[in-house]
């Protein structure tokens, strides 16, 4: 069907001078589910799995209850919805079922108090076990997990679970909240399933951002995406880089000698899935060459549309012509910039669990520096306190740690109308 994605590719320069060794070239890649997607609405599967532990008390678990409140009236009649709470035991709040009685769902949301200790993975497989209940291939299936603590010893389940939940295709979205939280256990969490982790700083963000994940859920119409590169002869990727809708390492597996396949996963409608592609090119004379070709396959559930490809040719000039060779676009290396400040501060968080501090503010302060640059002066402000600190206590804060991690990774949402 025509319409249904446009693939565009863009290089970050559209000449590279002719030479007798490899060279580095950045190529941008988008899939943009198109108009005759629009009106396509899958109707959405979703568990929210919520921390109730005696740490969420006061304001966090005021606001966690109107977020939850919030998601129940964005849902409607052709959706399903279960509620589950953990503390140390699980509770489950409203069973799998169609969204039409609202009243009774809030009311028994209402009656969510905190208390107790934190087992995040009781909470994950009841949400798993209401989930089942209404799998099915025409249907968004998600898990919205919220916690604001350490788990108690039940990591490695946790992991289990959300590598079930990915193999049926459900996603789990996990947030964190506030500092006491293991971001990298959420981020394996999210990895394992195909989801998202994120970073709520603040009680008063939850119902924001738990609003932004059902839009989400809700405009998912694109599933099992995958990639293809079909490379030419000299022509080396090194890594893959999903830019949208935000920064992480998406790598790749090679099919043969000269293909690779990049997991794409789901797309949302009118919303582009940006890719990043570090290549190296092989030595060519002067002229025009197609130095790889993008493929892109995927299944469209609301279209009854399976296994539909589309394809971009990524064409480059090699020439002779110095001037020709300053030319580039500006927009991809934009993105570029905000990518290798993203690298940096990953790397930084390495250095620092591996007790490498010297190498940790270093590459912390050089981010900053990039930062800066780019007008980011909040985040250039955390990078720098956090090379302070290190450098004063061998440690990072909880809490910078965090911003620097998620933060970072939505760089490039700036740039997204």
């Amino acid at each position: 069907m025509a319409n249904d994605i446009t693939l565009t590719c863009r290089l970050n320069k559209a000449y590279l001078p002719a030479m007798n060794t490899q060279q580095l070239a950045y190529v941008l890649i988008e899939a943009v589910p198109g108009a005759s997607m629009a009106q396509v609405q899958m109707p959405l599967n979703l568990s929210l799995v919520l921390d109730k532990s005696g740490s969420m008390q006061g304001k966090k678990i005021k606001n966690l209850r109107e977020a939850a409140k919030l998601v129940v009236d964005r849902l409607g009649p052709q959706d399903t919805i279960s509620i589950v709470a953990f503390s140390d035991r699980k509770y489950l709040i409203a069973e799998s079922q169609p969204v039409t009685d609202k009243e009774t769902l809030k009311k028994q949301i209402d009656r969510i108090r905190d208390g107790g200790g934190t087992a995040i993975s009781g909470g994950m497989g009841q949400g798993l076990q209401e989930l089942d209940k209404e799998l099915a291939p025409d249907r968004v299936s998600r898990m919205l997990l919220l916690t604001d603590g350490q788990t108690f010893g039940d990591e490695k389940q946790c992991k289990k679970l959300a590598e079930t939940a990915g193999k049926k295709g459900i996603v789990v979205h996990a947030l964190g909240l506030g500092d006491d939280w293991n971001e990298d256990l959420l981020d394996d969490i999210a990895q394992a399933s195909g989801g998202v982790s994120d970073f709520i700083d603040s009680p008063d963000a939850i119902v924001g951002v738990f609003d932004s994940a059902v839009k989400s859920m809700q405009d998912t119409v694109v599933q099992n995406a995958q990639m293809v590169l079909r490379l030419a002869n000299g022509v080396t990727p090194r890594q893959v880089w999903q830019v949208l809708p935000m920064i992480s390492n998406l790598g790749y597996r090679p099919l043969s000698d000269r293909d690779v396949q990049v997991s794409l996963g789901e797309l949302e409608k009118a919303q582009p899935r940006s890719m990043l592609v570090e290549m190296l090119i092989g030595a060519r004379p002067a002229g025009r060459y197609r130095i790889a070709q993008a493929e892109v396959s995927y299944d469209v559930p609301g279209l009854n549309l399976v296994g539909e490809k589309v394809k971009a040719d990524i064409l480059l000039d090699i020439t002779a012509d110095a001037a020709q060779t300053k030319q580039y676009d500006a927009e991809v290396m934009n993105i570029v910039e905000k990518v290798t400040a993203f690298k940096l501060q990953t790397r930084a968080l390495e250095d620092a669990k591996m007790g490498d501090v010297a190498g940790a503010s270093q590459k912390l302060r050089a981010a900053a520096t990039r930062l800066l640059q780019m007008g980011e002066e909040d985040l250039a402000q955390s990078a720098m306190e956090e090379a302070e600190n290190l450098e004063k206590t061998g440690q990072m804060s909880a809490r910078g740690t965090k911003k620097l991690r998620y933060e970072t990774r939505k760089l490039t949402q700036r740039l997204n109308p």
